[in-house]
């Protein structure tokens, strides 16, 4: 049982979150050389943001890290330098964003946050040093200085507080502030107990109201209504009382009373305890009030809070668990539909209700894989990152160019694609874009191009990964794969794609020379295992001196598919209706053998081989003259193959159920289905099929 607290849970998933963001915006800063007000007031934000939150929740080292980044962005905001160094910015932000991330996946992970951040933080003190140094001669040099003394005398003032403190009373000053926070804040009480966190170091917080902020989750509601009233004594004065409350995150405004002593202060934190205590029998009284109208008004009751946007994060393990009901009661539908009590009945009225039955299911389904899609941009966007460290790291200009990223597709799938991107991002950068003398002597643009296109077709994404450069060497590839024992026929009956394939085999590399990238005979093979995994599949085709380009067809969901059942002997089988491209009946003199004495079939000019069922699965059946049964043509990129069945059943929804592992070594299924009279089906692997 997890009994991790909810607030580091929700410290964990909001610094990653901002960890996302602050990447994409400092990559895309330093792509055009410049770093506008909104990215920078941004980027200070987030640094701010994990500053505060990771000091609430004791990380200091984590809080000390994002300071330092956090010092360096209000140089830049408030001193606006003219000569940045972007790249080595972007390479020290991406660093202190690394840290952070490895620092929080231990404390994901329940381990301890023991990191030491030191040398980064002096790293990045030198980087700031050095700014201020080279932008001592501008314009703005002037303004530096004041404002630097500004903090200086800020600082003091801190330190001069700190000394009275200790001392005496007598200058102290009373204060109520009560703080409204931006209407779509979220967490109000955490953010409530990290003021009275911050509040504690410069004043004595006497008292807060709602109390059990941290451990009353319902206190949002009233601080979203009422405010978040705290009284203070401080050495501060009204003005700076109010500064320091002002950088509080996501506060919208705050208003400050002021008290001529501890007496009338006390009176006042007294009232407010008695008037919650009013308020309690008040609202008891007006329940039951609203209670007695409720039954009266029902009709003209309007929900006022339908204008405000919902938004509530879920468990993805509950999504699941949704997905899963959905699918039993698709296999129930089935059962009740396709009764064989039933089935030879004429019941018009049951059908038509079964019919209706049959259409708020597709609508359920279809809501609940509304919920659970998630866009491609996140993982999109992280290949920026590799692009631009790789080009670094190799000397190569190269450009990554995003199409499509906001298509969606299932939360479980999205999890299977970030390893298959990165590994292909990898090979282009590393095996298809040439060196910068490469492309000068073949006549290219300097500066190289990888696209990621993707988009949604039917019931299927596309993902494809293009690049600009040399393309796969054909010979090369066919040699290694000789070396390796890979090729079971003649050159002559290889195709190009064929050969181009062979580099997704297991230990496969063309790379002489071991890198910090390639060249251990490991990687494009991890590729196919985990598309596989999601039921996609991944091709290959390149151009000799114009670029690769790598196709990932995934399906939009793994749970229900469309599909086709057909019968041979006893055993039903079910064929994804997305990849059949017809059905028909075929005569006997309509077969042909080719020099293997193997069945081809010729239509429209084209001859396509025919797989029969039963002697590939050893399936006992009567029917095995071609013209008694039926032939279902399957495709799957571009590759056709002829289907021998004894017949069809018809068209229908089915859940996919995982296979065994000992089943799982047969070639062709994919997984499983409970069908409406209790049978099982074998669900087929049409992308192994064509391939038998």
């Amino acid at each position: 049982m997890d009994t991790r607290e909810p607030m580091l849970d929700i410290f964990i998933f909001e610094t990653f979150e901002m960890l996302e963001k602050l990447q994409e915006l400092i990559i895309d800063s330093e792509k055009v050389n410049e770093l506008e007000t909104d990215a920078i007031n941004e980027i200070f934000r987030i640094m701010h943001t994990i500053k505060g939150s990771s000091g609430m929740m004791m990380f200091d080292n984590i809080s000390n890290l994002s300071h330092t980044i956090e010092d360096i962005f209000y140089f830049i905001r408030e001193s606006k330098p003219d000569t940045i160094d972007y790249s080595d910015l972007t390479d020290l932000v991406l660093e202190g964003s690394d840290l952070i991330r490895a620092e929080t996946e231990k404390i994901n992970n329940d381990k301890d946050a023991d990191g030491d951040f030191s040398l980064f933080i002096d790293k990045a003190k030198k980087f700031l040093e050095g700014l201020k140094s080279s932008n001592q001669i501008s314009e703005n040099s002037d303004n530096e200085v004041v404002k630097e003394k500004e903090i200086i005398n800020k600082t003091e003032e801190v330190q001069k507080y700190y000394i009275s403190n200790d001392k005496t009373d007598s200058n102290l000053n009373f204060f109520s502030a009560t703080l409204f926070f931006e209407e779509l804040c979220e967490m109000e009480n955490i953010r409530c107990f990290t003021v009275v966190h911050k509040l504690k170091e410069v004043s004595e917080v006497c008292y807060f109201y709602p109390e059990d902020i941290i451990e009353n989750n319902e206190t949002c509601e009233i601080i979203k209504q009422e405010g978040f009233k705290v009284f203070l004594k401080t050495n501060y004065s009204l003005k700076n009382i109010k500064e320091f409350l002002m950088e509080t995150v996501f506060l919208n405004r705050v208003d400050i009373t002021e008290f001529n002593n501890e007496t009338e202060l006390y009176d006042n934190y007294r009232k407010q305890d008695e008037k919650i205590e009013e308020a309690i029998i008040n609202e008891i009284k007006e329940n039951e009030i609203k209670e007695i109208e409720k039954e009266k008004q029902k009709e003209k009751t309007v929900t006022k809070t339908a204008h405000k946007q919902s938004l509530i994060s879920v468990d993805v393990n509950k999504l699941d668990k949704l997905m899963d009901l959905v699918g039993e009661l698709v296999i129930s539908e089935a059962m009740v539909t396709k009764n064989p009590e039933i089935v030879n009945l004429q019941l018009d009225s049951f059908n038509k209700a079964a019919r209706q039955h049959r259409k708020r299911l597709s609508d359920l389904q279809d809501v609940v894989m509304s919920i659970r899609m998630v866009s491609l941009a996140p993982t999109l966007n992280k290949m920026n990152r590799i692009v631009r460290d790789m080009s670094k790291k190799l000397d190569k200009d190269c450009e990554l160019v995003i199409i499509g990223q906001d298509t969606e597709v299932d939360k479980n799938i999205i999890e299977h694609i970030g390893d298959p991107l990165m590994h292909i991002i990898r090979n282009s950068m590393d095996h298809g874009i040439e060196t910068k003398e490469e492309r000068l002597h073949s006549g290219k643009p300097l500066n190289a191009k990888v696209t990621i296109e993707a988009k949604s077709t039917g019931g299927e994404v596309w993902i494809v990964v293009k690049d600009d450069g040399k393309g796969l060497n054909k010979e090369k590839i066919l040699e290694k794969a000789k070396e390796n024992g890979l090729v079971k026929v003649k050159d002559t009956e290889l195709t190009d794609k064929e050969i181009y394939s062979m580099i997704f085999l297991p230990g496969f590399s063309t790379k002489d020379k071991v890198t910090e990238f390639s060249g251990r005979g490991v990687g494009m093979d991890v590729v196919v295992k985990e598309i596989e995994k999601i039921r996609g599949n991944v091709s290959v085709d390149s151009v000799p001196g114009q670029g690769s380009t790598f196709s990932i067809k995934i399906p939009l969901t793994l749970a229900i598919i469309d599909g086709m059942t057909i019968k041979v002997g006893n055993t039903v089988f079910t064929i994804p209706v997305t990849s059949i491209r017809q059905s028909f009946i075929i005569k006997k003199e309509d077969i042909i053998k080719d020099l293997d004495n193997k069945e081809m079939i010729l239509i429209r000019g084209e001859c396509y081989s025919i797989l029969r069922l039963h002697e590939l699965y050893n399936v006992e059946t009567d029917i095995v003259n071609i013209e008694d049964g039926i032939v279902i043509m399957v495709e799957d990129q571009g590759k056709v193959k002829c289907i021998f069945a004894d017949k069809l059943i018809g068209e229908q929804q089915v859940v996919i159920k995982a296979l065994p592992d000992y089943i799982k070594k047969v070639k062709g299924v994919s997984g499983c289905s409970l069908l409406g009279d209790a049978t099982i089906s074998l669900i087929l692997n049409v992308s192994e099929i064509v391939n038998l």
